[in-house]
């Protein structure tokens, strides 16, 4: 890639399980000639097409000095350029599969699902059909985004295949970049409810800490609490029934990393009900009695995943202007063990929960 006429330039790559955008910074030398910013773009960065840049450009997601600009615009010296696009495509033999989906909207432009649990978004190592891209590929064969073999056609985020709740997708290119600077921008309102380990010493608060992946396994995200690696990272909870040895929290992203409200919870020494990976799938709260290990295992064998579900969803409509709010109820499993937790502490004195 020719640096001639480049001072700066940095590729941002969101490996998160949210956000499914790249984020490019670039500075014009200076002595830069004037040339149209796409031609420019084009040029130099590496797998971005002028359609893609042009795309980019119309939804205002170039923008020199501070201000959004057209294709058009001439770049000038020392002009500082951040531009952001979906990824690239990412070519594979993608099955058509007529996979029931729960839509919860649906329009030219975006299509709205509640994704049950268990389900993986799109195809990857050791799933490579019956996930959310391999349905959208038949339920949208009609659209030319989802004609290309792009294992990501129309992602801007993601939810984990056992987390429940709402997902947006992109069913046309331009909508596709519009709500990709929406979750850039964190304009995008997102709910989560999270089953939670233990009573929280706040009601309410906010969780900071840089997230990025464990250095000794690479499966897991871990908190980086000085800041000097991962990404930054912003949990706001609120907690809203308390159930005796576990919560029921309100969380809502400011950020969207890998893991993010799982590895926060744990963090702060709560973590999500039955999580295999951050060990809330074994009892942390409560007591010895055989009874209540019982118990506990019944609502393991209900949820056999973590207690996470992305609750409602609003940004921006892509082509409306309208904002859009889009709300999911529970899933049965999660309501289920809510239940029996509700059950369970009926009757007892706060005394009895008094955690050990």
């Amino acid at each position: 890639m020719s640096t001639e006429n480049l001072t700066e330039e940095t590729p941002i790559f969101n490996d998160q399980e949210e956000e499914l955008y790249e984020h490019f910074r670039v500075v014009a030398d200076k002595g830069q000639g004037m040339i149209r910013i796409d031609k420019f773009l084009t040029d130099r960065l590496e797998g971005a097409s002028r359609n893609r840049i042009q795309t980019a450009a119309e939804a205002g997601n170039i923008i020199v000095n501070g201000s959004a600009v057209k294709s058009s615009y001439k770049v000038k010296p020392l002009d500082v350029i951040s531009i952001v696009m979906p990824y690239p495509q990412h070519k594979l033999e993608i099955i058509s599969e007529n996979i029931p989906l729960n839509i919860l909207y649906e329009d030219d432009d975006i299509i709205i699902v509640n994704k049950e649990a268990g389900l993986v978004v799109h195809p990857g190592h050791g799933n490579y059909t019956g996930t959310l891209v391999n349905a959208l590929t038949y339920h949208l064969q009609d659209y030319p985004l989802f004609q290309q073999g792009d294992m990501r056609a129309g992602l801007v985020h993601r939810i984990d295949k056992n987390t429940s709740g709402v997902i947006v997708i992109a069913k046309t290119e331009k909508a596709h970049a519009k709500l990709a600077k929406q979750f850039f921008d964190h304009t995008i309102d997102r709910v989560y409810l999270a089953l939670v380990w233990g009573n929280l010493a706040e009601e309410s608060g906010t969780i900071e800490g840089n997230i990025g992946r464990h250095t000794r396994d690479r499966l897991k995200m871990t908190v980086f609490p000085e800041g000097d690696e991962g990404k930054h990272a912003v949990t706001h909870y609120k907690v809203v029934k308390k159930l005796g040895y576990v919560n029921l929290v309100e969380c809502r992203l400011e950020t969207g990393r890998t893991h993010q409200i799982r590895v926060h919870m744990q963090y702060i020494g709560h973590p999500l009900f039955n999580d295999e990976r951050y060990g809330g799938d074994r009892i942390l709260r409560g007591t010895t009695f055989s009874k209540y290990k019982q118990f506990v295992e019944n609502c393991f064998r209900i949820m056999p995943r973590h207690g996470l579900h992305a609750k409602s969803l609003g940004f921006i409509h892509p082509s409306t202007g309208e904002y859009l709010l889009f709300d999911s109820e529970l899933p049965a499993d999660m309501a289920a063990v809510i239940k029996k937790w509700e059950v369970y502490i009926s009757g007892r004195s706060e005394e009895d929960l008094t955690e050990d």
